[in-house]
Protein backbone atom coordinates (compact mmCIF):
# COMPACT_ATOMS: atom_id res chain seq x y z
CA UNK A 1 0.00 0.00 0.00
CA UNK A 2 1.20 3.15 -0.58
CA UNK A 3 0.94 6.46 1.12
CA UNK A 4 -0.79 8.71 -0.70
CA UNK A 5 -3.30 11.40 0.07
CA UNK A 6 -7.08 10.84 -0.51
CA UNK A 7 -7.51 14.57 -1.91
CA UNK A 8 -9.72 15.55 1.21
CA UNK A 9 -6.56 15.95 3.34
CA UNK A 10 -4.81 18.06 0.19
CA UNK A 11 -7.67 20.64 -0.23
CA UNK A 12 -9.27 22.36 1.99
CA UNK A 13 -13.13 23.46 1.45
CA UNK A 14 -14.00 26.65 2.79
CA UNK A 15 -16.26 27.28 5.72
CA UNK A 16 -20.30 27.97 4.84
CA UNK A 17 -20.14 31.77 5.81
CA UNK A 18 -17.03 32.66 3.70
CA UNK A 19 -19.10 30.93 1.14
CA UNK A 20 -21.77 32.59 1.53
CA UNK A 21 -19.90 35.74 1.43
CA UNK A 22 -18.19 34.79 -1.95
CA UNK A 23 -22.00 34.26 -2.97
CA UNK A 24 -23.07 37.72 -2.07
CA UNK A 25 -19.67 39.74 -3.56
CA UNK A 26 -20.23 37.74 -6.87
CA UNK A 27 -24.28 38.63 -6.64
CA UNK A 28 -23.07 42.36 -6.46
CA UNK A 29 -21.04 41.95 -8.97
CA UNK A 30 -23.76 40.76 -12.00
CA UNK A 31 -25.97 42.91 -10.71
CA UNK A 32 -23.34 46.01 -11.75
CA UNK A 33 -22.88 44.63 -15.43
CA UNK A 34 -27.10 44.52 -15.20
CA UNK A 35 -28.30 47.36 -18.35
CA UNK A 36 -31.38 48.78 -16.60
CA UNK A 37 -34.38 49.89 -19.27
CA UNK A 38 -34.92 53.55 -18.69
CA UNK A 39 -38.43 54.57 -17.98
CA UNK A 40 -39.79 55.25 -21.34
CA UNK A 41 -38.84 51.80 -22.21
CA UNK A 42 -40.72 50.45 -18.67
CA UNK A 43 -43.90 51.73 -19.62
CA UNK A 44 -44.21 51.19 -22.95
CA UNK A 45 -42.96 47.44 -22.50
CA UNK A 46 -45.91 47.17 -19.35
CA UNK A 47 -48.67 49.20 -22.40
CA UNK A 48 -47.72 45.98 -24.59
CA UNK A 49 -48.46 43.55 -22.03
CA UNK A 50 -51.36 45.49 -20.51
CA UNK A 51 -52.86 45.41 -24.29
CA UNK A 52 -51.91 41.18 -25.19
CA UNK A 53 -53.46 40.49 -21.79
CA UNK A 54 -56.49 42.65 -22.92
CA UNK A 55 -56.69 40.77 -26.33
CA UNK A 56 -56.14 37.06 -24.44
CA UNK A 57 -59.18 38.04 -21.95
CA UNK A 58 -61.49 38.99 -25.21
CA UNK A 59 -60.36 36.06 -26.87
CA UNK A 60 -60.63 33.38 -24.46
CA UNK A 61 -63.93 34.89 -22.90
CA UNK A 62 -65.55 34.98 -26.25
CA UNK A 63 -64.45 31.12 -26.64
CA UNK A 64 -65.73 30.52 -23.21
CA UNK A 65 -69.29 32.48 -24.18
CA UNK A 66 -69.38 30.17 -27.34
CA UNK A 67 -68.84 27.14 -26.11
CA UNK A 68 -71.05 27.64 -23.04
CA UNK A 69 -74.49 28.68 -25.46
CA UNK A 70 -72.71 25.59 -27.60
CA UNK A 71 -73.43 23.23 -24.85
CA UNK A 72 -76.58 24.71 -23.89
CA UNK A 73 -77.95 24.52 -26.73
CA UNK A 74 -76.39 20.71 -27.10
CA UNK A 75 -77.74 19.38 -23.51
CA UNK A 76 -80.87 22.02 -23.20
CA UNK A 77 -80.13 23.38 -20.34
Amino acid sequence: MSNQNTGAEAVKKPGVFSRIGRGFRNMRGEMSRVVWPSRKQVMNNTAVVLVFMAIAAVIIGGFDTGLSWILRQAFGA
